[in-house]
């Protein structure tokens, strides 16, 4: 068991890449808090998934574009189930909306979730396993291959691109408390999701065709197994990282 005795918290775990990876932690041996806004039968059943391993998992519900809802998050978790040693940034919104058509809105609400709130939910883990005295933790971020643009997503790419920048700085202001910051950017991905709005199937199959590596879209498990590594002692030497997982549909 890579994570025996650790506490996960993990945002945007109700379905799609956030479920597969609140699953695999567990199944390493993490206890989970998980978070949930708008599904909570979704949530309900990773969470009856986790606990059929024999591991703790805690129901959080969280709307993290408000500040309050991230620190009432952390300090429940503290609560129930102990300082958080992981915490994977995985919340994430992609409402398409081309470029001419964007309102101020729109912007904001991508960049709260996507970007902001990772940030502040990082702070307060790193607070709360300072306070516990814990030694070390791992942050993971969920960034996306849109760093690199997206047609009817420049909010979108900004925030993932932010992500990548923010994983680097966070990375270096938590280094002296051995806390460990990293990201994930991964590629297409086939989840339940509605995660690309009206992507039709044409670009979707266009997608594939990019796709070296089997020509397949990515499943959540795959991006779950990176956050694994991430998280656990494997990468004790990794931090402001971020990890492109596209089966080699661009090469960074």
């Amino acid at each position: 068991m890579k994570l025996a005795g650790k506490v996960a918290l993990v945002t945007g775990a109700q379905q799609g890449i956030g479920a597969a990876i609140a699953r695999a932690l567990a199944g390493e041996g993490a206890d989970v808090a998980l978070t949930w806004l708008d599904d909570r039968a979704g949530a309900e059943a990773v969470a009856a998934a986790i606990k059929s391993t024999g591991r703790r998992a805690h129901l959080l519900k969280a709307d993290v574009a408000k500040l309050p809802e991230i620190e009432a998050m952390v300090a429940e978790t503290v609560k129930v189930l102990g300082a958080p040693d992981i915490l994977v940034n995985n919340a994430g919104v992609y409402p398409r909306v081309p470029l001419l058509e964007m309102r101020e809105s729109d912007w904001d609400h991508v960049l709260d979730i996507n970007l902001k709130a990772g940030c502040f939910a990082t702070i307060a883990m790193a607070k709360a396993l300072i306070a516990a005295k814990k030694k070390g933790g791992a942050v993971v971020n969920l960034s996306s291959s849109a760093i690199r643009g997206a047609v009817r997503g420049v909010h979108y790419s900004a925030s993932k691109g932010g992500v990548v920048s923010m994983t680097r700085a966070l990375a270096l202001e938590l280094a002296p408390y051995g806390i460990r910051v990293n990201a994930i950017a991964p590629g297409l991905t086939d989840t339940a999701q509605p995660r690309y709005g009206n992507t039709d199937a044409e670009l979707v199959e266009m997608a594939r065709s990019t796709i070296p590596l089997g020509g397949k879209l990515l499943t959540p498990d795959q991006i779950a197994r990176t956050a694994v590594y991430l998280a656990s002692d494997e990468s004790s030497a990794t931090t402001g990282q971020v990890l492109h997982v596209n089966g080699g549909s661009y090469m960074p």
